[in-house]
């Protein structure tokens, strides 16, 4: 589905109010402050990628809001990627502020308070993602918020090449292709992500992260496998089974709540996907649990409703 929006066609005194509408229904409800003259002038067009969004906003300059009161009714948190191409942007959040210049990316939550600035006229891709599809990918995302990304050159340009690439042709895709294309983003997303030191950097020691990286990646890969154990990462990854336990016991978790953790995550991803026909037995068996009952369980228990209420829903808001 596609949406596009324009002042060009709004009188000059409703303008204004028109962007502030347009920019709520397409991110999330904030609050904008015009930072030019009485004549404003934006333009912004919306695409989905399945679960995914791209967005092309072109605007004069602009100060974004995020309070508390916006969070009150908000139930699913999301991310977005930003990627500035005339203007400096600035952006704050959590006690941290970062100057986002074109070259690079930042990663928004949506679920804290955030200030979002350009004085400048803008060009901006933005890429919104659901939590639950990014976590999938990335662990524990939320620790990228307010971290710059080089897109200049290797994953990050091909990613932000990909990005834009697809938002020229998304007209010409069905919705199984754009479905795919999002999922594909994604993917080179968490490599240009997972390329940079500082996603390394945690509560630990480098060395001791290291470790956590490179067991979260096992773990990752062999989700399907029903006889996965701690025992299992700690052989693969050429550690004891006691310093595996250390490293998790770290962040604040068990390498058991970890794994299923996970597997939760990649079910939960498959079931919002409308491509997805697999039944729901199906997709708790490819991702590791033996057991539906428990699986039902553990899923209500992780998304505060069930596998099938999960699946209802997503097909809901499809176009």
């Amino acid at each position: 589905m596609q949406t596009t929006y324009a002042t060009n066609d709004i009188p000059a005194h409703q303008r204004r109010q028109y962007w502030q509408q347009v920019v709520s229904d397409t991110y999330f409800s904030l609050d904008l402050r015009f930072l030019g003259g009485h004549d404003f002038n934006g333009s912004l067009g919306a695409w989905s990628l399945g679960p995914l969004s791209v967005s092309r906003n072109m605007s004069d300059g602009l100060l974004y809001k995020r309070h508390e009161r916006h969070l009150l009714n908000e139930r699913e948190e999301c991310f977005l990627i930003t990627v500035p191409e005339l203007a400096e942007i600035r952006f704050a959040q959590d006690g941290k502020e970062v100057l986002c210049r074109p070259g690079a990316f930042l990663i928004e939550r949506s679920h804290l308070p955030y200030e979002f600035s350009h004085r400048d006229p803008s060009a901006l891709w933005v890429l919104k993602v659901p939590s639950a599809v990014l976590k999938a990918r990335i662990s524990r995302p939320e620790r990228l918020a307010t971290l710059q990304f080089d897109c200049s050159r290797s994953v990050g340009a091909l990613f932000v090449d990909t990005l834009r690439l697809a938002g020229e042709r998304i007209e010409e895709m069905d919705e199984p292709a754009r479905a795919m294309m999002g999922k594909h983003l994604i993917d080179l997303l968490a490599m240009a992500v997972e390329s940079d030191e500082r996603v390394l950097a945690g509560h630990s020691s480098s060395i001791r992260n290291a470790h956590l990286h490179r067991c979260e990646h096992f773990i990752r890969s062999k989700l399907d496998d029903m006889r996965l154990t701690p025992q299992m990462v700690a052989d693969g990854c050429g550690i004891s089974l006691r310093y595996l336990h250390q490293i998790f016991e770290g962040e604040g978790v068990t390498v058991s709540t970890y794994i299923r953790t996970e597997r939760l995550l990649m079910c939960d991803a498959m079931l919002r996907d409308p491509q997805c026909r697999k039944s729901i037995s199906e997709i708790a068996y490819h991702w590791g649990f033996g057991d539906q009952a428990q699986f039902s369980r553990n899923y209500r228990g992780r998304f505060g409703r069930t596998p099938s209420e999960a699946r209802a829903a997503s097909r809901m808001v499809q176009p």
